[in-house]
């Protein structure tokens, strides 16, 4: 009986919480890794902790008891946030020190010019689907991108992208990557395409995961200085995926976009599909 006791005055305490319009009922904010770290009652308390800190770590729970859990990297009862918080320590090890410019030929890419960008009329005839299909951090849409290229830095190279909205989500897709096929385009593709779609939805705030911190690097850090030496790099060369960043940055004006990072091929069902897509792309005929 007293715990039963117990557990109504939590629920009469978190109602009286609601009505003073400080939260929703069941719904508890956990930052792992921000500003500062806990347990907040409202999404904006939340996003003052995380927005645009570097390789931020929250989520939503419906129970105060496993909000607290997520903060202390307490494992679920199947394991997967001990897994998770694995490969996240490991990520944040390797990039905890200011992100370095990258060299001035990326990984797999050459010096040609890439004019091509992705196809608008695939987008032109997307379907409207309404607000309450999205999954949700807040009031911002959640998704989750990824690109990959077989063979990459060789002739024979094929790249694709892929894009994750949810299971049998109508706006998931798997394209082909026109142009240059190399794995860090179709990292950048992959966000260009998501933040198209979520245009055409007139969504404006996302909260976008991708195992790119490449492409999170060169959004948030690098493209800023690129700009104001004319697109060259520290060494006075011109930036290999300057076009790339170009639309991607285009594209992210008047976007209130949350770049959050995620381990790769780490067993995250929204990476996962994203890959899935990714590589299903990679396999259509080139443009």
């Amino acid at each position: 009986m007293g715990r039963l006791l117990s557990l109504a005055h939590r629920v009469a305490l978190t109602a009286v919480r609601c009505s003073q319009g400080c939260c929703r009922l069941g719904m508890f904010y956990a930052v792992r890794r921000g500003r500062k770290t806990g347990v907040f009652l409202t999404w904006n308390e939340c996003r003052a902790q995380v927005d645009r800190f570097p390789a931020a770590r929250f989520k939503k729970f419906a129970t105060e008891d496993e909000a607290w859990a997520f903060v202390r990297n307490s494992a679920s009862p199947d394991g997967s946030e001990g897994l998770e918080n694995k490969h996240v320590q490991e990520s944040q090890m390797k990039t905890s020190k200011r992100p370095r410019e990258p060299l001035d030929r990326d990984e797999g890419d050459s010096a040609e010019p890439c004019a091509k960008h992705l196809r608008q009329d695939a987008e032109a005839a997307a379907p409207s689907v309404g607000k309450d299909a999205f999954s949700y951090m807040g009031d911002s849409v959640v998704v989750y991108t990824d690109g990959c290229c077989s063979s990459n830095g060789r002739r024979r190279a094929r790249a694709g992208i892929g894009v994750y909205w949810g299971p049998g989500h109508p706006l998931n897709v798997g394209i082909r990557l026109p142009g240059r096929q190399t794995n860090q385009r179709a990292e950048i593709h992959a966000a260009c395409k998501a933040i198209e779609q979520a245009k055409a939805q007139n969504i404006n705030k996302l909260v976008l995961y991708t195992d790119s911190m490449f492409t999170i690097n060169g959004i948030t850090n690098w493209v800023q200085g690129w700009k104001k030496n004319g697109w060259r790099t520290s060494t006075g060369k011109e930036v290999i995926n300057k076009e790339d960043f170009m639309a991607l940055e285009e594209l992210t004006q008047d976007m209130d976009i949350q770049w959050m990072h995620i381990p790769g091929h780490s067993g995250f069902t929204g990476n996962e599909e994203a890959d899935r897509l990714a590589r299903e792309g990679a396999k259509q005929s080139a443009d």
